[in-house]
């Protein structure tokens, strides 16, 4: 992540905490840190991974407090896939699509700017939008090339045991 971006999360971070005087702990500044170190979504498991990678051992209540904290912030988002809960960083990176395999449930961002453009376009009424995220559902092609490798390995054994 480029660093004019972790600069202007520490920002946003530093002007909230200052104006709704709540304490700027080390905690918060390291889990944002590794937040935007993180490259695509993460878990909970993976951020607390991370954080002790970098020697900074945080409990479960506080990651799950700062996230919540991040999210009301607008520095991460939350995504309910079918692997679990993952977070991402969100601040610059307000407009993606993803697909995801039904089959293995891997999870791929893919730029579309046919659908940027119409969402940029849309008129909402009463609603300022900021940004989106899309889920495309379906199979990705290994999951395909599997399914269709076992359909003819059985159609195979289906038929070898006709001629007999």
């Amino acid at each position: 992540m480029k660093e004019s971006v972790k600069a202007t999360v520490r920002k946003i971070l530093d002007n909230y905490l200052e104006t709704s005087n709540r304490r700027k702990t080390p905690e918060r500044y390291a889990i944002l840190d590794a937040v935007y170190s993180i490259g695509g979504h993460f878990s909970l498991e993976q951020l607390g991974e991370c954080l002790e990678k970098q020697k900074f051992r945080v409990s479960r209540a506080t990651l799950y407090n700062t996230m919540h904290l991040f999210i009301q912030l607008r520095l991460v988002t939350r995504h309910n896939l079918m692997n679990g809960t993952t977070y991402e960083a969100w601040y610059d990176n307000r407009t993606h699509c993803h697909q995801i395999c039904t089959v293995c449930g891997k999870v791929t961002e893919i730029n579309v700017p046919e659908i940027n453009e119409a969402i940029e376009n849309a008129h909402l009424r009463r609603f300022r939008k900021d940004g989106f995220s899309l889920y495309i559902y379906g199979i990705c092609s290994s999951c395909q090339a599997r399914i269709t490798r076992r359909i003819t390995t059985d159609n195979k054994l289906k038929t070898k045991d006709k001629t007999k």
